[in-house]
């Protein structure tokens, strides 16, 4: 979350900031000002009040010592009065805070000074271009049709199993799928220095809470239960990210400064319910509820975030230049970065099938966003707790890296040859029907 300091000393600076957004979210600021001031006045008249309980307090021990007794049950009388007040300004105080953090938790990251201003993705600048297009002497195949005529996935009986929007990998496709996942994770781990963590792919609210996925986005994710225990329901979500659990993992802990930075990776399989997403229920692997995820988590020194954006942004490419394939780097506009970000890169890799560009990462700094709200902090050598950066990055996901590879890599006579990079994890150098 924001800094409520922050807000409170340069109010139309954060309103400035949210308003480029173009979400509204700025005149959410005067409420927030009011809630606040509202609490801490409450605060301070409770503690004035706090104050003179305490001293009559001590006068009713000296008037007992005298043996005033009717004197002090009066002065007794005024204090149980005086508690009473202090109750009530308590829970009005309580919850003016509650009121207040819940709209703090609703309001959005401040965009980063760099970020451009803008809409939507039409607005989003190409930082940078990575090889060509790639050009055939027949007319290419879509991934479905790929898919179909290689037995990669089985769309039909993925349908009969789940539902749309959820993919069943067969023989050669399900070992790719493996095999893309494993160089992810070697790459990462041998090449860029992450460590390597398999997290629960089940956690508490507080998890998606702590990197800004609830509750503003809470429609979106599956909670599960134990059988038909439906009272149980919000206790647990399927992951919808590996962000989700592994930025969490050090919440509501104080490390070392020694210990940053702190870098992780981690595979998962990702569960979104794409609330009102175009694309959900087509065929194809485009968008799904359901879909493989290698992810890269930092935990920085604020001094250090944008240069570690920019060193995760680079592990991420590497991906996808081993693989052999045409992409381009996108910075997104203040309109389209997502919640918590304040500073976004997408990698859009070009999937001649499609004819279209499709976003295989998305890395970002959050700043201090999420540390605030899962309270992670790092104490500096002299003896400071600060709030450290935290990034996040795909590095990358699947299916849509698994759609571009075999429509880059399709040959004339029908099958998908595998780059050099793969082979010795696919144990194979082409898929054939």
């Amino acid at each position: 979350m924001l800094d409520i300091k922050l807000i409170r000393d340069q109010p139309d600076f954060v309103r400035q900031r949210l308003a480029t957004r173009g979400a509204g979210d700025e005149a959410c600021v005067d409420e927030l000002l009011k809630l606040d001031e509202q609490r801490r006045k409450l605060l301070a008249e409770v503690e004035t009040l706090k104050a003179g309980r305490n001293r009559a307090s001590k006068e009713i021990g000296a008037l007992m010592g005298q043996k005033k007794t009717a004197e002090a049950e009066a002065k007794k009388a005024e204090m149980r009065e005086l508690g009473d007040r202090i109750a009530v300004l308590d829970k009005q105080a309580l919850e003016a805070g509650a009121a207040r953090d819940q709209l703090m938790l609703r309001l959005p990251n401040l965009p980063h000074e760099s970020v451009k201003i803008g809409k939507t993705a039409e607005d989003n600048p190409v930082v940078r271009v990575h090889g060509e297009k790639a050009a055939f002497a027949f007319k290419p195949k879509s991934h479905v049709e790929l898919c179909e005529s290689l037995k990669l996935v089985d769309f039909v009986r993925a349908t009969k199993l789940s539902g749309s929007g959820f993919l069943l990998y067969t023989n050669w496709g399900a070992r790719l799928e493996r095999a893309l996942i494993q160089m992810l994770l070697d790459l990462h781990t041998g090449g860029h220095g992450y460590t390597e963590v398999s997290p629960p792919f089940m956690v508490g609210p507080q998890c998606l809470e702590g990197v800004g996925q609830f509750p503003k986005f809470k429609d979106q994710y599956y909670g599960v239960v134990e059988g038909d225990k439906t009272v149980e329901m919000g206790k647990l979500y399927l992951v919808p990210t590996a962000e989700t659990p592994v930025a969490n993992i050090h919440r509501e802990e104080i490390l070392k400064e020694s210990q940053l930075p702190v870098y992780y990776c981690a595979y998962t399989p990702c569960f979104r319910g794409e609330a009102g997403a175009a694309g959900v229920g087509t065929r194809g692997m485009i968008r799904v509820h359901q879909f493989d995820k290698v992810e890269l988590i930092k935990i920085v020194k604020p001094e250090h975030g944008y240069d570690e954006l920019e060193k995760m942004v680079a592990n991420a490419e590497k991906v996808l230049q081993l693989l052999g394939l045409h992409y381009r780097v996108v910075l997104l506009c203040t309109g389209d970065m997502g919640f918590a970000s304040a500073k976004t890169y997408d990698l859009e890799v070009w999937a001649p099938g499609q004819g279209s560009y499709l976003e295989v990462s998305s890395c970002s700094n959050c700043e201090d966003f999420q540390a605030r709200r899962m309270n992670l902090r790092f104490k500096t050598a002299a003896g400071e707790n600060k709030f450290p950066h935290i990034l996040n990055g795909s590095g990358t996901a699947l299916a849509r890296l698994f759609v571009a590879l075999i429509e880059t890599h399709q040959q004339a006579d029908g099958s998908v040859l595998i780059p050099k990079a793969l082979q010795p994890y696919l144990k194979a150098e082409r898929i054939t029907a």
